[in-house]
């Protein structure tokens, strides 16, 4: 098994696991918001990820600048709303970062 079947057994896993979890409770307050902006920008990722094997060199991109711009926001909202916003963002990173471990493969081929 190479690492990168490994690493998308576990992203399946983190997923399954993601999207059977209830977003924690919101109310009008911004930061939930910005916390489900990330969560859908990252649920597309994944999901092109699980079933493509890899991103492409857009996707990957797009994921390498917005690691290196930051989750400021995001963070701040894990640490300020409490323990079920920061279990849901705790998730959504380690799934980040599983897809920042994947291969990368050219716009216009598949693997």
């Amino acid at each position: 098994m190479t690492q990168t079947d490994k690493r998308l057994i576990e992203l399946r896993r983190l997923w399954d696991r993601h999207i059977h979890q209830p977003f924690p409770a919101s109310r009008s307050d911004p930061r939930y918001q910005e916390v489900a902006l990330y969560a859908s920008w990252v649920g597309s990722m994944v999901e092109v990820a699980l079933h493509e094997g890899s991103l492409d060199a857009n996707r990957a991109e797009m994921l390498r600048t917005r690691r290196a711009e930051g989750n400021e926001p995001v963070f701040r909202a894990g640490g300020e709303l409490g323990d079920p916003i920061r279990k849901f963002v705790a998730r959504l990173l380690a799934i980040e970062e599983l897809l920042s471990q994947l291969p990368t493969r050219d716009s216009h081929s598949r693997l």
